[in-house]
């Protein structure tokens, strides 16, 4: 498992915009599995779900992002798990951390920090 959390300011749909497109295209076999979407008084949640096939490991590894704002703050939670092998000692190829670089790619342009 690798994860990361993400803070900055902006238009929310630029910023899921943005995710989805650096995540979809960093490989062929990744796609956006679901999304949802809910809006309350002060402030609009989006959670999105990615699968990616790795050859290397021979197994899908899955992507979970959160964004969440409030007024013009936008959090962004990112978790990349199942790219490991191995029912004990769950060797780990790197494919989650390869997983989570989209996110952190796409977010970097948008002048967001690392917390």
């Amino acid at each position: 498992m690798a994860s990361v959390s993400f803070q900055g300011e902006g238009n929310l749909q630029i910023v899921i915009n943005a995710i989805q497109s650096s995540v979809l295209n960093s490989g062929m076999s990744c796609e956006l599995i679901d999304q949802k979407q809910h809006t309350y008084n002060n402030g609009n949640v989006t959670f999105m779900v990615f699968e990616k096939y790795y050859m290397r490991s021979s197994n899908r590894a899955s992507l979970s992002v959160l964004v969440t704002q409030i007024g013009n703050s936008i959090l962004v939670d990112a978790i990349a798990s199942g790219g490991g092998q191995g029912a004990l000692f769950k060797f780990s190829w790197g494919a989650e951390d390869d997983f989570l670089y989209p996110v952190l790619s796409a977010l970097k342009r948008l002048n967001f920090s690392e917390i």
